[in-house]
């Protein structure tokens, strides 16, 4: 996210196609779209379900407070995931598996199996992978790693084979290489050790072959970004897994590299609604070009390997570097914007896009209630939906579902005109 990456100028016409796609996304009925396809296979593997537009893909942490020693009941997962489901949302990425939330979701996927036959929800299991002495006082060594990770590889393992019909994916680490990371990041050969411990198993029968390994990780790490990660673990990682998962991130790039975020003197004629159209194309633009950069890479040392998106999202609010006082990207405006721009362009190329994420989740910045970091989600914590799924509340595709026993609403009581007076325009190119 941090790496400084060149963004093309694109010429204004092709801006305003764009924009006009994007606004064409508001009008679509997506619960007609979900319904066309929705024979449920007797059986379906990773190969199957990665790249297949009828199986949406999303982040899911259920955590309602600002601690996760309060985790998220099996009856309150099943909650929000009957709202996912009403999205068409058929597959959700975790992160670690030492937490009680993964074996709640695990269960709460199973009664709902059992209480309706046609329900479907697949697991993207995360193991997380840490250096030595990472998150203490001690200086990490990232070339060594935590003895943690072998029990959580090791419990990746046994969920896996226990839940053989929910758990599809094992991701061995989450931004686990990428240097920003300083808490915890670690080498490649590192990962790549796990990757090749899972594929052995699967040769050896104690794991299905059909489960696929990956590790989930930023543009760069994956050869994406600066060269200096072009490594000879990093090339033999990419052999190794079944597929690569890449983040991109546009929305912390309008802080660290805001070149392509900015407004131009060639956009002085712009309205500010204009403005802030125009710069949410170009956002949409540097996810693609991102996940353009990986491919190249990726594809020098293995033509054919699948490239999806592990993660990306948009947040909402922030008092920090995307305030009213920073980049200024932060409202339900142009998240609904990138999320709508983002499913549209990754459907369309037919990449699964694990999209960041379900719910607001306020543990990720305990200390500040306004962080960003606490407002990814599409839904809020209380189950408002925000406006990238106001549309969807109008068709009422979620009557009768529920979150913690409260009605599925619009944010700002549905009123568009009071939503749009907290959108901003970036700030204009010194």
């Amino acid at each position: 996210m941090k790496i400084k990456t060149n963004i093309a100028f694109f010429q204004l016409s092709k801006v305003f196609l764009l924009m006009g796609s994007l606004c064409l996304l508001f009008s679509c009925n997506s619960k007609s779209e979900s319904q066309e396809m929705n024979a449920k296979p007797t059986e379906i593997s990773a190969k199957e379900l990665l790249g297949n537009p009828n199986y949406q893909a999303i982040c899911y942490g259920g955590y309602r407070k600002n601690t996760r020693a309060i985790e998220p009941t099996i009856n309150q997962i099943k909650e929000d995931l009957k709202i996912l489901a009403a999205l068409n949302i058929k597959i959700v990425r975790t992160y670690n598996v030492h937490y009680k939330e993964v074996l709640n979701l695990l269960e709460a996927i199973t009664q709902l199996k059992k209480e309706d036959a046609n329900f479907e929800m697949y697991v993207m299991l995360g193991a997380w992978i840490d250096c030595k002495n990472a998150w203490t006082d001690l200086e990490p060594i990232h070339n060594e790693e935590s003895d943690r990770n072998a029990i959580e590889i090791a419990e990746a393992v046994r969920l896996t084979n226990a839940y053989p019909e929910i758990i599809k994916i094992i991701a061995v680490g989450n931004e686990a290489m990428v240097n920003w990371a300083t808490s915890y990041y670690v080498t490649p050969n590192i990962i790549l050790k796990w990757v090749n411990h899972l594929q052995n198993l699967k040769k050896q029968n104690k794991l299905a072959k059909e489960v696929w390994i990956t590790s989930s990780d930023d543009f760069a790490s994956w050869g994406g970004g600066d060269t200096s990660y072009h490594t000879k673990d990093l090339e033999d990682l990419i052999k190794a897994v079944d597929y690569v998962s890449m983040h991109t991130y546009p929305y912390h790039n309008t802080h660290y590299n805001p070149d392509f975020w900015q407004t131009s003197s060639n956009e002085n004629h712009f309205d500010e609604l204009q403005k802030v159209n125009t710069a949410m194309v170009r956002a949409q633009l540097f996810a693609q070009k991102q996940y353009e950069n990986v491919k190249a890479y990726v594809h020098s040392i293995s033509p054919n390997k699948p490239i999806h998106i592990g993660e990306t999202g948009w947040a909402s609010s922030s008092d920090g570097h995307y305030g009213i006082h920073g980049s200024k990207a932060s409202d339900e405006y142009k998240q609904a914007l990138y999320y709508q721009s983002m499913r549209a362009w990754t459907n369309k190329e037919k990449i699964t896009c694990f999209y960041f994420e379900a719910f607001d989740e306020p543990w990720k910045d305990s200390h500040n209630k306004n962080g960003s970091e606490n407002h990814f989600g599409i839904f809020t914590v209380d189950g408002k939906a925000k406006f990238a799924l106001w549309n969807l509340v109008d068709e009422k595709v979620f009557s009768n579902l529920k979150r913690d026993g409260n009605k599925i609403k619009k944010t700002y009581s549905g009123d568009k005109e009071l939503l749009m007076k907290s959108v901003l325009a970036p700030p204009k190119k010194e």
